[in-house]
């Protein structure tokens, strides 16, 4: 497989290969499409003229609740088609639930449900999600629900596995990406808790667990500590951003992504 340089804006991956910079792939959010990354695709190509971006246009807007392993084939199929014709990689911007599909898709938490669900509903969505019907919808198949453990470990067809909570044998691929940046910030007003955009998560108290000391980063479950120690690990904290607006922010990319796209 060829190397690639992924972000997450979990919040914020192809094309042939030019001159100078890798091709940049980028791959939209839930309720997203082409539409939303015109702004970060004149960005990119105004630093770095003659770089060649796509934006992935599959399972636009509403089209993005169909069940996420339904969707990884199509995204690998797309963006393999580019990464054949680019011998020094490429750089994979994901927003959002596209770190979800791309970790998947490169083989292998974000929380949307509380924009679709009431809080006083947060305890009973578990009942929504955790079965055959609810796992045929994006969203509910990165629940995680801190207070459900054993049920989001048995009934979850996808994070868990994406998460290394259960056996897989995605380890070596995950290791292949060159760079892992993750951006986020406590303004986010989505992502829930907003860490989780660079790996933290709430324990069964419903307080933050850093990246760190979560226990698929401690046992190295698939790959994270490694990337991490060897250097290729970046997060990126930005205040004072809004979930649908990391991918349109310049002072973002300059400070969280131009560096990186060479």
């Amino acid at each position: 497989a060829k190397a690639a340089t992924l972000w997450s804006m979990s919040i914020v991956p192809v094309c042939v290969c030019v001159d100078s910079y890798k091709p940049v792939i980028i791959v939209h959010g839930i309720f997203d499409g082409p539409q939303q990354f015109q702004n970060l695709s004149r960005f990119i190509k105004k630093v770095h003229p003659g770089t060649e971006v796509t934006v992935i246009d599959l399972y636009d807007d509403l089209l993005s609740l169909q069940p996420l392993w339904k969707q990884v084939p199509d995204f690998r199929q797309s963006f393999n088609s580019i990464m054949k014709n680019a011998p020094d990689g490429v750089h994979l911007l994901c927003f959002s639930q596209g770190m979800n599909l791309i970790l998947s898709s490169y083989s292998t938490d974000t929380d949307y449900l509380q924009k679709v669900f009431h809080k006083t509903l947060k305890k009973n969505v578990h009942f929504i999600c955790y079965n055959k019907l609810g796992q045929k919808v994006s969203i509910c198949d990165y629940w995680n629900d801190p207070h459900q453990r054993l049920s989001y470990l048995r009934n979850n067809i996808f994070l868990p596995l994406l998460n290394g909570e259960r056996p897989h044998t995605w380890r070596e691929n995950f290791l292949q990406i060159e760079k892992l940046v993750l951006i986020g910030g406590p303004d986010d007003g989505v992502i829930t808790p907003w860490q989780s955009s660079h790996f933290g998560f709430y324990d069964s108290s419903e307080n933050v667990v850093e990246m760190q000391k979560q226990e698929f980063y401690l046992n190295d479950a698939f790959g994270l500590k490694t990337l991490d120690q060897r250097g290729d690990l970046v997060t990126c904290v930005h205040s004072g951003v809004k979930h649908t607006t990391w991918h349109s922010n310049f002072t973002v990319f300059r400070n969280c992504m131009e560096k990186w796209l060479t």
